[in-house]
C-alpha cells in the first residue's frame, strides 16, 4: 500500500503530538511525587514506552513510526530513508512535539499548585546543571555522555529490529518499546531523560516565556547534539554490521 508525502508528514506529526501527551503528561502530572521519586521515574518510562508501541503499531507502517529526529537522522545516515525527506519529518515531529507539550500545560493550567510546579520546572524539561529543578546533580558532560550512548542504543535496536530480513520483525515496536523503556529507566534520575530531541525541545521552548522556566531552552543545545550524535554512531554500526551478499 502506497502512502503519500504529506500522510507521512501529518502522522509523524501526530505521532510525536501523541508520544508527548504520554510522556509530557506522566512527567508533569506527577510532578507533586517528587522529581527524584522511583514512583515517578517508573511511571514516566512505562507511559513513554508503552505510548511508543501503540503508536509504532498503529503508524509504523506508514511513515516507519520515527517520531524522533535522532530517529530520523540516524536512518538517514544508514541510507535507510530519503534525504528529501529529513527536513519534513523533523517539521512535523517539532511541531507535534509543542503541539503535544501545549495540551498538556493547558490542562496544568486548570490546577494552580500543579502549573506553578510545572512553571518552576519547565514543564519537567530535562537539565544538566545543579540550578535546574529537575536536574540530579550531573555536569553537562555526564549528561552529554548519557545521551548520546542511550540514544545510540535505542536508534540500534531500531535499526536492526526494523531490517527486512529481521527475523521477528512484527515484534520490533515491543522491542523498542521496551529499549525506551529501559533509557528512561536510567536516564531520568540523571537528567530526565530525553533521548528525543523533540521531547525535549517542546516543553523548553514553551518554558521559555516564564522566567522561572526559561533555563530550560539555555540547555537545549546540548539535548539536540547528544542524540543525534549517538543515532549517527548507531547507523554507522549498521552500515558495518550488515550481511554479506552472494
Amino acid at each position: 500500500m502506497a502512502w503519500s508525502a504529506g500522510q507521512r508528514y501529518l502522522v509523524e506529526f501526530v505521532g510525536t503530538f501523541s508520544l508527548l501527551l504520554a510522556v509530557g503528561g506522566a512527567a508533569v502530572f506527577t510532578l507533586d511525587l517528587g522529581a527524584g521519586s522511583l514512583v515517578r521515574v517508573v511511571l514516566v518510562s512505562l507511559s513513554v514506552g508503552f505510548g511508543l508501541i501503540g503508536l509504532l503499531y498503529s503508524f509504523g507502517e506508514i511513515s516507519g513510526g520515527h517520531f524522533n529526529p535522532a530517529v530520523t537522522i540516524g536512518a538517514w545516515a544508514a541510507g535507510r530513508f530519503a534525504p528529501r525527506d529529513v527536513l519534513p519529518y523533523l517539521a512535523a515531529q517539532v511541531a507535534g512535539g509543542i503541539a503535544g507539550m501545549g495540551t498538556i500545560a493547558a490542562v496544568a493550567y486548570g490546577n494552580p499548585d500543579l502549573f506553578h510546579a510545572a512553571q518552576g520546572s519547565a514543564l519537567a524539561s530535562q537539565c544538566y546543571t545543579t540550578g535546574a529543578v529537575a536536574c540530579g546533580g550531573f555536569g553537562w558532560g555526564a549528561v552529554f555522555v548519557l545521551e548520546t550512548a542511550f540514544t545510540f542504543f535505542l536508534v540500534l535496536v531500531i535499526l536492526f529490529a526494523t531490517r527486512s530480513d529481521a527475523s521477528a520483525k512484527n515484534l520490533a515496536p515491543i522491542g523498542i518499546g521496551l529499549t525506551l523503556i529501559m533509557t528512561n529507566l536510567v536516564g531520568i534520575p540523571v537528567d530526565g531523560a530525553s533521548i528525543n530531541p523533540a521531547r525535549s525541545f517542546a516543553p523548553a521552548l514553551l518554558s521559555a516565556f516564564w522566567s522561572s522556566g526559561n533555563w530550560a531552552i539555555q540547555q537545549d543545545w546540548i539535548f539536540w547534539v547528544a542524540p543525534i550524535l549517538g543515532g549517527v554512531i548507531a547507523a554507522l554500526v549498521d552500515r558495518a554490521l550488515q550481511p554479506a551478499r552472494p
